[in-house]
């Protein structure tokens, strides 16, 4: 009569963890290698326009200069802020160039997590160049239109094997991004750096197309694939 009754709960147990227990562990593992983080709570979350984390900074005045042979970039953090649906975001100016023309602006939105240090990105205007001329804004995209929602730029604390989208614009930008190292040395023309950031980037959208960054510490971003970080501080106002 025992053994009889221990199988019966032993058969009902297997229903069970079978019915909802291998549902339950896929769910509570969003860095599983299917599953890419797109939720943040944001509604919950207290979102200022300025601040930092160790990997990425959202101060007013603060440059990175990142160059290679024919190429450059600067990302500058503007005294300058835009409402994005709803939330007061800081305003980043990216501009980039090729054989000294330049071939794109681009104006994207940030904020930051007071208490996490998360860091947000709710879209980008987009200006892209041809002889001078603005030729189209391809790229460009805001949270709370079209069904865009604000992704995670950089997490306040990093791991390794995180994955979470960056961009959530269907159809337009999908970017996303996994965590590979935390522990990563480089050597830039504006320095040596250790414990730095890797990623590794690709977007559903060209699956076939991914690039690696590296951020360093209380800087940010040092190596954009070819392009390396030859200046970076905060710039005097104009």
């Amino acid at each position: 009569m025992i053994n009889t009754i221990h199988a019966v709960v032993t058969v009902m147990m297997i229903v069970v963890i079978g019915a909802t227990g291998g549902a339950g562990l896929r769910n509570s593992s969003p860095q599983s290698e299917s599953s890419w983080q797109e939720e943040f709570g944001l509604s919950k979350r207290s979102l200022v326009p300025t601040g930092r984390n160790q990997y990425f900074i959202l101060e007013p005045g603060f440059q990175l200069v990142l160059e290679e042979e024919n190429e450059k970039l600067t990302i500058t953090v503007l005294d300058e802020t835009r409402k994005v649906n709803g939330i007061v975001t800081r305003v980043v100016e990216e501009r980039e160039w090729e054989n000294g023309n330049l071939i794109e602006v681009s104006r994207n939105f940030f904020a930051i997590d007071e208490k996490t240090k998360d860091v947000f990105y709710f879209g980008e205007e987009v200006d892209m160049y041809k002889g001078g001329k603005v030729i189209n804004h391809s790229g460009a995209w805001l949270a709370g239109k079209n069904g865009a929602r604000a992704g995670l730029i950089m997490s306040g604390q990093p791991k390794v094997g995180m994955k979470y989208y960056q961009e959530i614009a269907p159809e337009v930008a999908m970017d996303r991004a996994e965590i590979i190292s935390v522990d990563d040395t480089l050597e830039t023309p504006a320095g040596s750096f250790s414990k730095c950031l890797k990623t590794k980037e690709g977007t559903p959208l060209e699956p076939s197309e991914k690039e690696f960054k590296i951020y360093a510490p209380e800087i940010g971003l040092i190596q954009d694939e070819s392009l390396l970080l030859t200046k970076y501080g905060f710039i005097e106002k104009k």
